[in-house]
């Protein structure tokens, strides 16, 4: 993995076209998140103390940025990239002994995802939604998506600010601050789609902000979009998560909702690779290694789901004559 002599980006992009074989659908949603792989040492690949959500702490850890595919067929990560802290990018003894390349620059990781998203969108693979969490939701993304006439439901803090303009009634102030106004009947009971124990509800509000041209960001673009705030309420504890949205006018709030609960994918797609298939069970220490052991790992991923869909597809209705005939023999 770490010593041999081949592209693991181009294992990346011929993964993603086998993975889109079977999941492809111009509805789908691209997730972006990120995890953990703990570390003892100190000479592995961008491994430093930071936070962690695998862990849930800040700890000794490499950072993977990914991007997976989740449509109504299945869903696979079809891009990663390992976060190199700025520590690492600028030493120079470290870079050469971890072998990363001279191209590579120190980039936070909202940069790193939107890197991803214009690859996505330069290899014309099909989605029309992106969803992230906080880490991601307040950076030059939300641009780049517009002007690719992508919707979004992303992540953003308590503190994030909106404001509100051409409607009859005017939003000013914090995420959280405009949640604790909200009355009572601004808030209604819907699923963000099936986990494994069943229909995942919560208590959300959503209020449009603004309605803009599509035009204005992309001349090949038609028709108004709107600019939101979608707020996610846990029933069991009132916990609160805030989001900003954009999607064309008259989306219902049931699609962004839908939207968001694809995050869900993500996080399970994480863990199976992880038990099943040794995400986290790499012991290179170089940035090609790292790169090309998680690569393999995600077509074996895209293999699974592929075979997956198909061994849930529902086989064919048999035609009467055919019936039939099997019947008599």
């Amino acid at each position: 993995m770490g010593r041999g002599h081949w592209d693991a980006d181009g294992l990346r992009d011929i993964l993603q076209d086998y993975a889109l074989e079977t999941l492809a659908d111009p509805e789908a949603v691209l997730v972006i998140d990120e995890t953990g792989f703990l570390k003892q040492g100190h000479a592995s690949c961008g491994v430093a103390r930071q936070y962690t959500g695998s862990a849930g702490k800040i700890t000794n850890c490499q950072i993977g940025v990914f991007a997976s595919y989740v449509s109504r067929h299945g869903h696979a990560f079809i891009d990663r990239a390992l976060y190199l802290p700025k520590a690492w990018a600028e030493d120079p003894v470290r870079r050469r002994r971890a072998h990363v390349p001279e191209t590579v620059d120190f980039a936070t990781k909202p940069a790193i995802a939107r890197s991803m998203i214009e690859r996505a969108l330069a290899a014309k693979v099909p989605f029309s939604w992106v969803a992230a969490d906080s880490v991601y939701g307040v950076s030059d993304i939300e641009i780049a998506l517009r002007r690719a006439g992508k919707g979004y439901v992303l992540g953003v803090s308590a503190k994030h600010a909106f404001n509100s303009w051409g409607k009859a009634y005017a939003v000013s102030g914090t995420a959280g601050s405009i949640a604790e106004d909200l009355p009572p009947e601004a808030w209604q009971r819907l699923s963000a789609g099936a986990g494994t124990k069943g229909e995942r509800f919560h208590d959300w509000a959503y209020l449009d902000l603004a309605d803009l041209d599509g035009g204005e960001f992309n001349a090949d673009l038609s028709g108004a979009w709107t600019r939101g705030l979608l707020i996610r309420r846990n029933i069991a504890d009132g916990d609160l998560a805030f989001f900003t949205t954009w999607c064309p006018q008259g989306t219902e709030v049931e699609m962004l909702v839908r939207v968001e609960g694809h995050r869900w994918a993500i996080e399970d797609s994480f863990e199976t690779a992880k038990n099943e298939l040794g995400l986290d069970h790499n012991e290179t220490r170089s940035w090609h290694g790292w790169h090309r052991h998680v690569s393999l790992v995600m077509l074996a991923f895209a293999m699974m789901a592929r075979i997956r869909h198909h061994a849930n597809a529902a086989p064919p209705k048999k035609t009467m004559r055919k019936a039939r005939a099997e019947r008599q023999h």
